[in-house]
């Protein structure tokens, strides 16, 4: 691969086993050359991981396959939400569906396979003729849906009552309150209903002896992207890889200059991981639009690269032969790279299957820097590749 001819006046920061290249040019002359003990230096400021580490956290959960549970009142838009992010389902058309009178268990199959059930929200679970323990006793994080358009108050009281009854019996799940529908309401009057309900449901928690209860709250739609970006947050509590990832993530939006890194899982549109810097929400969603540009596009010219690659030199994906099939074949993994789009440059690159890495940066110099950004990318990939393989 051939570089820019000032790649000499780069600075390296290392992670894992390899090193990465900084776009960022230092006030003094250096080399692409680091004694060990510099190595180490860098390491440790750039958040190196701790693959020993990170193998004893995920050992534990390794055959465990996490279970979200969706709760709430009838109407309050449970399976409005899981149809719109696992099924694509138009958001308009989430007012035919009909309500939900049973469990519904659904799949969501990515580098980790996750169970979301779909709970009615007539039906009171925690009574004592149901088997609480199948339902609740293997779930890993439980997300109330809460209509702001309605009267909440019944709704508040109900999610009080289920959360002081779930922490006596099941203390490690994890809580999630979606303030659902927000986008009817206008900005000031938004604002207002989601102070209201945080400040209600944690004085309502305080007043029964549970202060600072680990629950977390998101106004969502399904008319934009904060249901993706909510329900992606949630996924992530539920990740035992998730401080690997996020140190990676760093250590290359810091080498790359980029403004936001984000890991997607493709199908899903939920990202299980992103870089500690603030959530740019244009940009986010410039990665969303990206995504199913990308995913649209494939579903008319893609192909199966494994099916080439098993089939050996001689055969092309049009049945010819020769050595541009055996080129074909020697490809990697998908990427896209777009210039100066709203003011963005926008990278992705196929990780693996399920994942894939999309950034964006204001650098100028991003396009000219690519080669670098390559060669960090497949470092990054690399070592993502190991974190995953201590599953």
């Amino acid at each position: 691969m051939s570089f820019p001819s000032d790649s000499s006046q780069r600075t390296l920061v290392s992670t894992s086993h390899r090193n990465l290249y900084s776009l960022e040019r230092p006030h003094t002359s250096s080399t692409c050359k680091m004694n060990s003990d510099t190595q180490s230096n860098a390491s440790e400021q750039a958040g190196r991981v701790d693959m020993e580490g990170s193998e004893v956290a995920i050992s534990a959960h390794g055959n465990h396959k996490p279970r979200l549970l969706f709760m709430g009142l009838k109407r309050s838009g449970k399976s409005s939400i899981i149809n719109v992010v696992l099924y694509k389902l138009p958001p308009t058309e989430t007012v035919f569906i009909p309500a939900t009178v049973v469990i519904k268990k659904h799949a969501l199959y990515s580098y980790r396979n996750f169970q979301i059930w779909d709970l009615p929200g007539q039906i009171d679970f925690l009574e004592t003729n149901f088997d609480t323990e199948s339902i609740f006793g293997a779930a890993g994080a439980m997300v109330w849906i809460l209509d702001a358009q309605d009267d909440y108050l019944e709704s508040v009281g109900r999610l009080t009552e289920t959360i002081l009854q779930l922490q006596q019996q099941y203390p490690d799940i994890q809580y999630a309150v979606f303030i659902h529908k927000v986008d009817s309401l206008g900005s000031d009057f938004r604002e207002e209903v989601v102070r209201d309900v945080i400040q209600r449901i944690t004085d309502d928690l305080a007043d029964a002896g549970l202060e600072n209860p680990a629950v977390s709250f998101y106004p969502t739609s399904v008319y934009d992207d904060s249901v993706y970006e909510a329900l992606s947050k949630v996924l992530q509590r539920l990740n035992p890889q998730l401080a690997a990832f996020e140190a990676l993530l760093n250590t290359l939006a810091a080498a790359c200059k980029m403004q936001k890194l984000y890991l997607f899982d493709v199908c899903s549109k939920l990202y299980v991981a992103a870089d500690t810097s603030p959530v740019d929400m244009p940009g986010y969603s410039l990665c969303s639009d990206y995504i199913d540009t990308i995913v649209d596009l494939a579903e008319i010219y893609g192909w199966d690269r494994g099916k080439l690659r098993r089939g050996g030199e001689g055969e092309d994906r049009n049945g010819g032969g020769g050595a541009e099939a055996s080129g074909t074949a020697d490809e990697g993994d998908a990427e896209s790279f777009i210039n100066g789009i709203r003011g963005y440059c926008l990278y992705l690159k196929e990780m693996n299957k399920y994942l894939a890495l999309i950034g964006f940066s204001k650098e100028p110099r991003f396009a000219v820097e690519k080669p670098l950004i390559d060669y960090n990318v497949q470092v990054f990939q690399d070592a993502l590749a190991a974190v995953l393989a201590l599953t």
